[in-house]
């Protein structure tokens, strides 16, 4: 029973580790219906990825540029 739980944890650990190195992209149509009539429709688009996997490819890069510049100008320099 332990190693059956180790097992699935390294498992999800893995896969949680690849889909932030190698990112993943959901693409979703969903129609909520009633009777054969439609209610809702949801157009779902999604990239999970890490930062820096995202940067490489071009998205985010200027959202990340302008955090990462203007947390560098709250640091204070380091003092002699």
């Amino acid at each position: 029973m332990i190693m059956e739980l180790r097992e699935k944890n390294i498992a999800l650990t893995d896969l949680i580790d690849r889909v932030l190195d190698r990112g993943v992209a959901i693409h979703a149509d969903v129609i909520i219906s009633l009777a054969g009539i439609p209610l809702v429709g949801i157009n779902l688009r999604a990239l999970v990825a890490g930062m820096e996997t995202m940067t490489e490819y071009g998205v985010m890069h200027e959202w990340d540029r302008e955090i990462r510049g203007e947390k560098m100008m709250k640091i204070p320099p380091p003092s002699p």
